[in-house]
């Protein structure tokens, strides 16, 4: 981009002579081309700065011309890329309704309020590494439900990362088709050489396809969609650090989930589906309903017979994104964390915080790798800064969002009898440093002073909390209540004068 600014600048200054209006109007059109189109304008600046034509500096700054006016904000660079926002939407303009729609459009697609204003939730997942192609498909320069026409795809691996192993990548690349021929009837064919339908390869910043990559972190891969010529390619960022396990960025997800894109899906909005587009690291089959039934519609099969193709093993999708607002949501596990409340439920938590106008919603193993994908309790105990998280008959210990040393272990360690196989629910009571242990039927109460079980446990749920249901599937403690939540309903519990005070549905507490 430099380059070709110097060679217009050299251009304009040896051309023939022109109309002093002509000439300046021209001057400011190349300028503005190429910074509007410039991902590294700082270098594009420096270059102006040390260009020899000082009669042409000169005349951009006797024209007042201001950077200001014509550098591309992060946010307005990530809507033009991702949302479509229309070139020349600048300075002031970021007020714009055109701009406020393309806010409004992207926090409807991630399930964030819509509310057209570049908000903190908004403005942290625009922060997240991601895919670089386009959210929605009309933005992305190419016609809608594309595939291959043959099931026999051929693909070639041009260059290795340094990362890892050539048979590290060759494996994660294999086992990324595998994934997509386990639900459909295609299947993949390595070439050695020659022109393949999908040709893979890595690269950094721009790497020929006049679509860069931005450096570590950010934009970590692309891939075009079925076709001739660049279609099918798929292209990794060499600036990340490629791994095949939860360090940085997971060579195997990332390809899985490009790959997707070769073979003409499009992204989702589901937070469990790996074609959405936003990195997560999670253990398993990564293909969730909604990415099963997108390539199936593509490729064939249907959804209740998920190995149309004979050579295919029998794979579990994972499960789609549960909804907020679903009048019969019910909950896992409910705890606060250094002042946020993370809510569980089923392989995804949503986390919320005073500041935030809206739960935000993601994968448990995308923030927690190492503990498991269903949590039955969970309890913060504020005076350790620590999170006990309880799944079957494990437990774990989270300083923040670090696992401490000698976890997992076994929920007997804390005095329970070995007969109980889970937590139901898990409390911690700031008023007298206890914290209650549901189970069944019963409840336990544990010390956390001392670390010990109390005497006289367990009690009957019945007995002591008249009123309540023996079951529960979650639990927390706020100002003198307890908020017993089981099935669609949460009930807020007098701790003192043990009865109900009000009942509510379970999401409530998610602005529903």
């Amino acid at each position: 981009m430099i380059a070709c600014l110097l060679l217009a600048l050299a251009a304009h200054s040896c051309a023939l002579p022109l109309l002093s209006a002509d000439k300046d109007n021209w001057l400011l059109a190349e300028v503005r081309s190429a910074v509007s189109n410039s991902d590294n304008v700082s270098c594009l600046q420096m270059a102006l700065s040390s260009y020899s034509a000082n009669r042409v500096k000169m005349k951009l700054f006797s024209l007042n011309f201001s950077w200001s006016s014509f550098l591309l904000s992060f946010e307005q660079k990530y809507l033009r890329r991702f949302y479509g926002l229309p070139a020349g939407l600048q300075g002031a303009q970021r007020s714009s309704g055109a701009f406020q729609a393309k806010i409004k459009e992207m926090q409807k697609f991630f399930n964030l309020k819509v509310t057209g204003n570049l908000d903190d939730n908004t403005l942290e997942l625009m922060k997240q590494a991601r895919c670089g192609v386009p959210d929605i498909g009309e933005y992305n320069h190419f016609p809608r439900h594309l595939k291959w026409q043959n099931n026999n795809i051929t693909f070639r691996i041009l260059n290795y990362t340094p990362d890892l192993n050539k048979s590290d990548v060759d494996r994660a690349i294999r086992t990324a088709l595998n994934i997509w021929s386990d639900v459909t009837p295609l299947t993949f064919k390595k070439l050695y050489k020659g022109i393949a339908d999908i040709m893979i390869s890595f690269g950094s910043k721009e790497h020929g396809d006049h679509n860069p990559f931005d450096g570590p972190n950010g934009l970590l891969a692309h891939a075009y969609p079925p076709g001739q010529g660049i279609g099918g390619d798929t292209h990794f960022d060499e600036d990340e650090h490629w791994t095949k396990d939860s360090e940085a960025y997971n060579l195997l997800l990332v390809a899985a989930h490009e790959l997707g894109h070769a073979l003409g899906m499009s992204h989702s909005s589901y937070p469990g589906a790996l074609m959405y587009p936003v990195y997560s690291y999670v253990k398993g089959f990564p293909l969730s309903v909604d990415d099963i039934e997108g390539i199936q519609a593509l490729y064939g099969g249907m959804i209740h017979d998920l190995c149309p193709n004979p050579d295919s093993k029998k794979v579990k999708p994972r499960p789609v994104a549960p909804s907020k607002c679903d009048p019969e949501l019910s909950f896992d596990a409910i705890t606060e964390l250094r002042g946020e409340t993370i809510i569980f439920k089923d392989s995804f938590y949503w986390r919320l915080h005073p500041q935030m106008p809206e739960p935000e919603q993601t994968t448990i193993k995308s923030t927690w790798p190492f503990i498991p994908s269903k949590v039955d309790a969970a309890y913060e105990s504020p005076e350790k800064d620590i999170v006990i998280i309880f799944s079957g008959i494990q437990m774990w210990a989270l300083n923040g969002y670090e696992l401490l040393d000698g976890y997992p272990k076994y929920i007997h360690k804390l005095g329970l009898p070995k007969t109980i196989r889970k937590i139901d629910a898990a409390v911690y009571i700031k008023d007298i440093g206890k914290t209650l242990l549901f189970t069944d039927e019963e409840y336990w109460s544990y010390d956390e002073m001392t670390g010990t079980m109390d005497r006289g446990y367990p009690r009957s749920i019945e007995d002591d909390f008249p009123g309540m249901d023996d079951e529960f599937d979650a639990a927390t403690y706020n100002y003198g209540y307890l908020y017993f939540f089981h099935d669609d309903l949460q009930y807020e519990y007098s701790y003192t004068s043990r009865k109900v005070v009000r009942i509510m549905r379970t999401n409530s507490i998610l602005n529903c």
